[in-house]
């Protein structure tokens, strides 16, 4: 599949990434490459696979949850850049 740099641009923007030229490149090649893989495993013929061969005997693995108290709590929030009240404020990321 052919990739063009404005694709390479338009996930760098909504990624928030910013490259030079050299590497839009070298990404348009990289994505060549991984979508070139993409259309190879697609190729791949899958309808003698039983998928449903083992689906009864398998089970949930489940853990008990346990609570735990966290004693420093100023070591736990020291890379919290703003709070409020017990409250981490994020930066809005929806466009």
């Amino acid at each position: 599949m052919k990739v063009e740099i404005k694709d390479v641009k338009y996930i760098a923007k909504l990624s928030k990434l910013s490259f030079t030229e050299p590497e839009f490149q070298t990404l348009i090649g990289e994505f060549e490459s991984i979508l070139s893989h993409f259309e190879s495993i697609d190729n791949f013929d899958l309808s003698d696979i039983n998928l449903d061969l083992n689906a009864d005997d398998l089970k949930p693995v489940l853990r008990e949850d346990k609570v735990k108290c966290f004693e420093d709590k100023k070591k736990l929030l020291q890379n919290v850049k703003s709070m409020r009240g017990t409250a981490i404020i994020v930066p809005k990321i929806i466009e």
